[in-house]
């Protein structure tokens, strides 16, 4: 294995570490509008609707530091085949890989609650629909 084979993830972690700081800046700016819309009238469904926030931010934070630890790693690894120490360059560059999959993983948990937030708002809405409470659909 040489330096290239490592090098392939800084374009692909970079893309990543984007993708991850644009859902926790729309997540934040989410919190703090319905933060400001509980304050000025308290209201259940937005508590719910925070304290789901709040398990989406920890759980992007949680896919920042595992994103970081493979982004270390792989720079590790070709530090390591830099100076031609193949096995620690191949070991660190799979624990790397496997730091990338398990951000993955957890961006997928994310994404499953965020879809499923939505479906709920979709639903409350219909329920609220002017068609439906005058009976027709």
């Amino acid at each position: 294995m040489d330096l290239t084979v490592p090098a392939l993830l800084f374009p692909a972690i970079s893309l990543l570490f984007l993708a991850y700081t644009n859902r926790f800046l729309s997540l934040a700016n989410l919190i703090r509008q319905l933060h400001g819309r509980y304050g000025a009238s308290p209201d259940e469904s937005v508590l719910a609707q925070l304290q789901n926030l709040g398990v989406r931010v920890r759980l992007i934070r949680l896919m920042q530091e595992l994103g970081v630890i493979s982004l270390l790693l792989c720079v590790l690894s070709m530090f390591a085949l830099f100076a031609d120490s193949q096995g620690f360059g191949k070991a660190t560059f799979g624990l790397s890989l496997l730091m990338l999959m398990a951000s993955l993983a957890v961006s997928a948990w994310e994404i499953h609650i965020s879809v499923h937030a939505l479906k709920l708002q979709l639903r409350d809405l219909a329920d609220a629909s002017p068609l439906e409470r005058r009976g027709g659909r």
